[in-house]
């Protein structure tokens, strides 16, 4: 058997033991759907661009403009994406009553499109957009297809035809509370967690595997490169998310 076979199966044993499972995703869990993530060399977001220029709060407020020339390729690979094997496999693991919930640092809404139900979107996400003066919300479908057809930028139906923000949560910015409080206190009651797809790079999201260690649960670490925090992981398996987690779930005899 192969390293990565026995640690599949090793996996699948403390998914087999466990009672309340929480889920975290990163950019790699979308990749296979298309949607590019933004530290990897060559293909990544960020490879191309100034992340504080253009995806900050200051930079949003100096040049929105910048932002939307950005976020407008991106945009539409979000809409046009489909959930993959590992966003599938997800709601199979809800649907066992495994699952306690999925904590997600992707904007894209796909593990709401797969079928998932509790999903905390610590980074926030592309179905609102919310004005920068008179902060009234609007749904964002219609608006991101217009922008995404027209490259007009959407705008608000005040006095001021201010500029909307997507819900989305930009360098320099909090996260959103209910999102936060709800998984951390999902962090502290799991038994399991399984980290995918993430590098673990950003603050204060990467501290919740921490969070999980120091309650008490085990913690798997599925990511094609290594992380930082792979030395405190009961597993650590260097794959594809959308290739691992399906064949854990063939182990555990469970149809992803």
């Amino acid at each position: 058997m192969t390293e990565n076979t026995n640690k599949l199966l090793e996996v699948a044993r403390l998914i087999e033991a466990s009672q309340r499972i929480v889920a975290f995703t990163g950019a790699g869990v979308s990749t296979p759907s298309g949607i590019p993530d933004f530290r990897s060399p060559e293909s990544g977001l960020w490879e191309r661009e100034d992340p504080i220029a253009v995806a900050s709060i200051y930079g949003f407020r100096r040049e929105p403009e910048a932002f939307y020339r950005w976020v407008r390729p991106l945009a539409r690979l979000t809409r046009d994406a489909q959930p993959n094997a590992a966003h599938m496999a997800l709601v199979t693991l809800e649907k066992s009553g495994k699952l306690d919930s999925i904590i997600t640092q992707n904007i894209d809404m796909l593990h709401t499109r797969a079928g998932s139900s509790v999903v905390h979107e610590l980074h926030g996400h592309l179905r609102e957009a919310t004005c920068i003066e008179c902060f009234r919300v609007y749904p964002a479908d219609d608006l991101m297809d217009h922008f995404i057809e027209t490259g007009e930028i959407p705008r608000c139906d005040c006095q001021r035809h201010a500029i909307l923000k997507p819900n989305v949560i930009l360098f320099g910015e909090q996260l959103p509370y209910k999102a936060l409080q709800g998984a951390q206190a999902a962090v502290k009651r799991t038994d399991l967690m399984i980290v995918m797809g993430s590098s673990l790079e950003v603050a204060p999201a990467s501290d919740l595997p921490l969070i999980a260690k120091r309650s008490g649960a085990s913690v798997v670490i599925i990511n094609l490169q290594a992380t930082d925090y792979d030395r405190m992981a009961d597993v650590v398996i260097h794959a594809d998310v959308a290739e691992a987690l399906p064949a854990i779930l063939q182990l555990l005899e469970m149809p992803s």
